[in-house]
């Protein structure tokens, strides 16, 4: 299987195959048995855009005891969830604004890198794979993080969710 991408030009908005670095435009419903062009889409004057659009996003905390140790929290005994505002979503490549406040007291920006990412382990794994996977940014502003205990107001900015590009269609084994 090949990643699925959104994009638009003009006005129009539609999903796409891509495959070795060329666009094949979907045709059908992307969640039923689509059919894909033969040739691919030219891309100039595209735009790529958030690779699906959520109604939620639901998210689990301290779910990484690497992470879980760094910030010296204890791991929690049930899943840790919150919500985070769609509006925070933004495509791969786009800019992340902070209000000004989170500017003047940023110590350091953190993010895993993508071996990192690999090699964690969820402590919450069992969740089953319906479509596929794409990457996720979740930036926090800590102080607020810190002095609330619900999460949803430091995480849900606009723009502190980049996400994207591309749905994975293929599974791969993260030991």
């Amino acid at each position: 299987m090949a990643a699925i991408g959104r994009f638009q030009k003009g006005e129009e908005i539609f999903y796409a195959k891509v495959m070795d670095g060329e666009w094949f435009r979907l045709r059908g419903d992307v969640f039923g048995s689509p059919s894909f062009d033969r040739k691919p889409t030219p891309r100039k004057g595209i735009h790529t855009l958030i690779p699906v659009v959520p109604s939620k996003i639901i998210a689990v905390g301290l779910n990484y005891a690497d992470h879980v140790r760094e910030i010296g929290k204890a791991l929690p005994k049930e899943p840790l969830f919150w919500l985070k505002a769609t509006t925070s979503l933004i495509p791969d490549g786009g800019k992340s604004e902070f209000p000004f406040a989170i500017i003047a007291r940023i110590t350091r920006l953190n993010w895993p890198s993508s071996s990192d990412a690999k090699s964690a382990t969820s402590r919450y794994a069992g969740i089953t794979l319906y479509f596929g996977y794409t990457t996720a940014q979740d930036i926090s502003d800590r102080t607020i993080q810190n002095s609330e205990s619900q999460w949803a107001r430091c995480k849900s900015f606009d723009t502190f969710t980049p996400l994207g590009p591309y749905v994975e269609r293929k599974l791969i084994r993260m030991n």
